[in-house]
């Protein structure tokens, strides 16, 4: 009867592991394909065309390296697949991160644009001629997106159509209140150029109060970097001094739960944190 039940549980742990792998095959199947489409649409937002295939297998080899190093110093490969896994993540918060900042500089370019372009517009051209003269000095990225909205133009695409898709391409409030004010311009008339310098002056003032907000609340954004790394330097100090006693804390269950305790509540002050220091004009 022994025999049975073991023969039984070990055919069950069998078709387990067989459903197992097929699921983890087909998941990291989609991951993959999911990645180099949102690699080449994400890329290509950043004006950066690389091949979503060469990036994976980079990914890929990047993960590998980060567990086998962490396995290698720690002695843990329970440590090496964790890492090897958050490091899946990498490229994409790069690929965030740099959206980010390329969004930032536009805003930060936008309001010298509109005031070049006002003083084009009092000189007497047109909307049209006058983003073709004004957008050739200014840099990357404003001249590269201006430089596709003339194009798409050239192309056949209505302007106010191009406008439209600028403001999909970079969806902040600024690039909203400029597209707002070109559409309603070229289809009501008006002063277009007062209206871009008072626009410009706007954007000049919200630009400033981000930034007295950014260097107020940098110290607690520190805070937060000072407080997810002390608990990790910390272990990595006692470990050196006292290794047998934290091998208690890597070697067993109860060690294992206290770990994880850690990071839940690591992960909670951070996000916190950040929620405080996230104030939004």
């Amino acid at each position: 009867m022994t025999w049975v039940v073991t023969l039984a549980v070990f055919c069950a742990a069998g078709v387990v592991a067989w459903i197992a792998q097929g699921w983890f095959i087909e998941a990291f199947a989609r991951y993959r394909e999911a990645f180099r489409d949102q690699a080449d649409v994400r890329l290509a937002e950043v004006f950066l065309f690389l091949d979503g295939r060469q990036l994976w297998v980079l990914n890929v080899l990047v993960c590998t390296g980060a567990g086998l190093v962490v396995g290698l110093l720690s002695g843990q490969w329970v440590l090496a697949v964790v890492a090897g896994l958050c490091t899946l993540g990498l490229p994409t918060w790069l690929v965030r991160r740099a959206r980010a900042r390329r969004r930032a500089r536009f805003d930060a370019q936008l309001p010298d644009l509109l005031l070049a372009l006002a003083g084009a517009l009092r000189a007497g051209s047109g909307v049209q001629s006058a983003l073709r003269q004004v957008v050739v000095q200014f840099p990357a990225p404003l001249s590269q997106e201006f430089g596709l909205l003339l194009r798409e133009q050239r192309m056949g695409v209505a302007f106010d159509e191009a406008l439209a898709q600028l403001s999909q391409r970079l969806p902040t409030d600024s690039t909203r209140l400029v597209v707002s004010a070109l559409t309603i311009a070229l289809h009501n008339g008006g002063n277009l150029a007062e209206t871009l310098e008072r626009i410009a002056l706007t954007l000049r003032a919200r630009l400033h109060l981000l930034g007295r907000i950014d260097a107020l609340t940098s110290q607690g954004r520190m805070q937060a970097w000072v407080m997810a790394a002390l608990p990790l330097l910390l272990g990595m100090v006692l470990y050196q001094l006292e290794p047998e006693a934290m091998g208690q804390l890597w070697g067993s269950f109860l060690g294992w739960v206290v770990i994880a305790a850690i990071v839940l509540l690591e992960l909670a002050g951070v996000l916190m944190i950040r929620r405080i220091v996230n104030i939004r004009v």
